[in-house]
């Protein structure tokens, strides 16, 4: 029986976190299906967005040949701001999954203004 884990993002930038406001933030499914898109608030923050999942029960004891877990895409694009891809990211039943995006201004990076920072996470060592 299908499940809800949740993604929640916080956006920031430099290496004091000082939140981001306005980040535009979209995920997908792992085929390319958008499942929502959200945009950070003051507190660099977005609400907790659902994604379905499989059974809590199968991540107790997971047949090998399937994941216990949902796979997603973010993408995250302010203007003045690299943009991020965070690729592969597993959300689990009844879990919170946190992404923490640091936002890096373009200004410290000149001549890559079109730059785009690909994360990629690794499949769960169950």
């Amino acid at each position: 029986m299908p499940a809800t884990g949740y993604i929640q993002v916080r956006a920031y930038t430099s290496n004091a976190q000082f939140p981001l406001k306005d980040v535009a933030i979209v995920v997908t499914a792992s085929d390319g299906t958008a499942i929502a898109m959200r945009v950070t608030d003051r507190n660099g923050r977005i609400s907790p967005i659902p994604v379905p999942v499989p059974d809590k029960s199968e991540s107790q004891a997971p047949d090998p040949g399937e994941r216990p877990f949902a796979v997603v895409n973010l993408y995250a694009r302010r203007d003045g701001y690299e943009q991020i891809e965070s690729e592969n990211l597993q959300v689990f039943a009844d879990t919170t999954t946190i992404q923490n995006l640091e936002m890096i201004p373009l200004a410290e990076l000149p001549g890559k203004w079109n730059k785009t920072v690909i994360f990629d996470t690794p499949p769960q060592n169950l």
